[in-house]
């Protein structure tokens, strides 16, 4: 046997902080971590053995090396360990701080420590790293070494860290009992940062949630943008206000709308108007990363815990990250599934009233959506809103021209404005002298809804009014005028205006919405038709909504697209969809204008719904002659004399449409006379004759 030359033992790391260094003793010895740190010929850790004192024992010169010798002296290492450091404490900024936070959320002397130990085993490599020594461990095994480690009662540890205990709860520190693993690993704190944070910062104890909770940034948007559910809001600024006078448990509000509608916005201007301070649950980390619904979940517990004494309201965005981030229907259940006694118990317990964003509910469970105490949807803003927000966002950069072309686009959202002046404000200086901020602005904003897949504000255009528009100059079978002044005074009708394309039906809406001073919501075929079963029925309800929320006239255009004869109906999408139709006219109590080229074949039932069915065709003789004059006056021709009014009087089968498109073509292909016109107008008139000759043939 060899006998070693006594070595004086090297002394553990000055730097290392001594309850750290007692940790590390106790896991080796009582714990059995020597078993797998000790083997046979060396160390599994050499930085360990150095830092604890038994750095000579590594590559020996003078003898091999001795496993029970080295055991031996690691007993001894650790019962002087003991006596020296038993009563060690955590680093002073560690203990203030979650001192602070057991302030806030009534946490325990034993939560205290067992939360300082899990931040430090986050937070020192070397405690980490002895700790893995133990090998996976189980959950009952994790929480009796913990036991060891802390000098506490078994009992009274796994009490602090029960699923109903307030370290849980608060979403501070939870247990993964799902199987076994490295000690570490067995203890999740509420973010990846929480730990640096904790340690490095004494401070408010709000900042120390500053990656998982902030406090939100005042709104660039006020009371006035969101007149477009003030039936909802006088509901929600009441409940709101008195149930933070009372302490109110409980309280939670749903708010869903597209992205960019300004749900956030509407947090913040509720809670100014309410003098509450707004706390954000943060969806991304500091480096950016996404944050997982489970710990936004747990991000929002502890917010609850922490502002329970403020006057506070909890914002949580994005909420689909709880709700519908399952794969699929037959995959894995979303967190809130997962979790569902915890979300019931909060939206019936939190004390901190919540408001819960969503840009949609689609995949949320009703069972989830029934526990709120209000569900808010917020659209686009109406017109006139919209306006409004373009001049508050965009005073110094844009035209009043330009104001009322931009707001003319139904699906601009808030945020969309506000980036698009947050992008262009900086660079303003930079401009071409011949680029005006306004054009710059509309470009893009422009380019954002044509990437979304809306319709771009320049085509707009066509929705406006012809500036020669007269309804004397349209053939209708009653009188257009006496119509228009009896909806001033009813404020309400159901109109359907058929007839041949061209013959005025669409831009008779139009001018009736200017005779009745309302707003003018547009749906075509194409806005509301969708390959998607059940999008039809939603599309023609949110029309009908958002006319009602705008106080507009609401202008259907090719109503025959889904008005259809249900008596011929092949597919079963098509009965409901006309079925929608008519049970939202019953419902409506404003002023319906519908237009069609094909009144043969709509609905019956339908059919018996509009008050009024006007019939618009062809125009007189008369009619043509005078929107020849007013159309060469407007083109700077020389009016028409005898035998141009002979010609124009003589066509059969003129429109108003025709008169337009004749004047289109002056831009290109310019008209030298009035006669030039007519001739124009013949050739309009002859490619119908030719269209309507060759019909049934092949």
């Amino acid at each position: 046997m060899v006998i070693c030359r006594k070595v004086r033992p090297s002394h553990a790391h000055a730097d290392i902080v001594p309850i750290v260094h007692l940790w590390l003793s106790r896991l080796l010895i009582p714990l059995g971590g020597h078993r797998a740190f000790i083997t046979a010929h060396g160390f599994s850790n050499d930085a360990l053995a150095q830092l604890i004192g038994l750095g000579h024992w590594i590559d020996p010169e003078d003898c091999s090396f001795q496993p029970k010798a080295v055991l031996s002296e690691l007993r001894k290492l650790s019962q002087n360990a003991e006596r020296r450091l038993g009563k060690a404490e955590v680093p002073p900024r560690l203990r203030s701080n979650v001192g602070k936070l057991a302030a806030l959320v009534g946490l325990s002397d034993i939560d205290c420590r067992i939360l300082e130990f899990v931040v430090l085993i986050q937070h020192e490599r070397m405690l980490d790293d002895t700790a893995d020594e133990l090998g996976p461990i189980s959950t009952s095994r994790a929480l009796g070494a913990l036991a060891i480690l802390l000098q506490l009662p078994e009992a009274a540890v796994r009490a602090s860290l029960g699923s109903q205990a307030l370290l849980a709860q608060s979403g501070l520190l939870s247990v993964d009992r799902s199987g076994a693993t490295v000690l570490r690993s067995k203890f999740e704190l509420l973010s990846n940062s929480f730990a640096d944070h904790v340690l490095s910062d004494d401070t408010d104890p709000i900042t120390l949630l500053r990656d998982t909770v902030f406090l939100s940034k005042p709104a660039h948007l006020a009371a006035i943008d969101y007149r477009h559910i003030d039936r909802d809001l006088t509901l929600l600024r009441p409940y709101l206000a008195d149930s933070s006078e009372r302490g109110r448990q409980g309280v939670n509000i749903l708010i869903h709308g597209a992205p960019g509608t300004g749900k956030s916005q509407l947090a913040k201007v509720l809670a100014a108007e309410l003098g509450c301070e707004l706390f954000e649950v943060a969806s991304e980390d500091e480096d950016g990363d996404p944050v997982t619904g489970a710990r936004r979940l747990r991000a929002f517990r502890a917010a609850q815990r922490v502002f329970s004494r403020r006057r506070a309201l909890i914002v949580f965005d994005e909420v689909e990250d709880v709700f519908n981030d399952g794969s699929s229907l037959f995959g894995p259940r979303s967190t809130a599934q997962v979790r569902k006694a915890w979300i019931n118990r909060t939206l019936e317990e939190n004390v901190v009233p919540a408001l819960w964003l969503a840009n949609t509910l689609s995949g949320i469970d009703p069972a989830f959506i029934r526990r709120f105490d209000m569900v808010i949807e917020l659209p686009v803003p109406s017109r006139p809103q919209r306006a409004r927000i373009i001049e508050a966002l965009c005073a110094d950069l844009v035209e009043p021209a330009a104001v009322t072309r931009i707001a003319g686009a139904e699906w601009l959202a808030p945020a969309v404005v506000a980036r698009a002046a947050a992008v262009l404000r900086p660079i303003r200086r930079h401009l071409a002298p011949t680029q005006s901020t306004s054009a710059a602005l509309e470009r893009l904003i422009d380019n954002t809804l044509i990437a979304q897949g809306h319709a771009s504000i320049r085509g707009g255009d066509a929705d406006r009014l012809p500036e020669l528009y007269d309804p004397a100059l349209v053939r209708a079978d009653v009188d257009l005028a006496r119509l228009a002044d009896g909806l001033v005074h009813a404020r309400a009708g159901r109109l359907c205006l058929y007839g041949p394309p061209g013959t005025g039906k669409t831009a008779y809406a139009r001018w009736l919405a200017e005779r009745l001073g309302m707003p003018l919501v547009v749906k075509r075929a194409s806005d509301l038709l969708s390959k998607w079963l059940g999008e039809n029925e939603k599309n023609l309800a949110n029309a009908f909504r958002q006319a009602e929320q705008e106080g507009a006239l609401l202008l259907i255009d090719e109503v025959d697209s889904f008005l259809q004869d249900r008596r011929g109906a092949d597919r079963s999408w098509e009965i409901t969809q006309v079925n929608e139709m008519l049970t939202q006219m019953e419902s409506y109590a404003g002023v319906l204008v519908a237009s069609t080229n094909l009144i043969e074949g709509l609905d019956q039932a339908a059919l018996r719904r509009f008050d009024l069915k006007v019939k618009f065709d062809f125009l007189g003789a008369e009619q043509n002659a005078e929107l020849l004059r007013r159309h060469c006056a407007s083109l700077g021709l020389v009016g028409p004399g005898p035998r141009e009014i002979t010609r124009v009087a003589q066509l059969q089968r003129v429109t108003p449409g025709d008169f337009a498109a004749v004047a289109r073509q002056h831009r290109f292909w310019p008209l030298a006379s009035a006669a030039a016109m007519v001739s124009a107008l013949e050739a309009e008139t002859a490619m119908k004759e030719a269209s309507k000759a060759s019909m049934g043939f092949f």
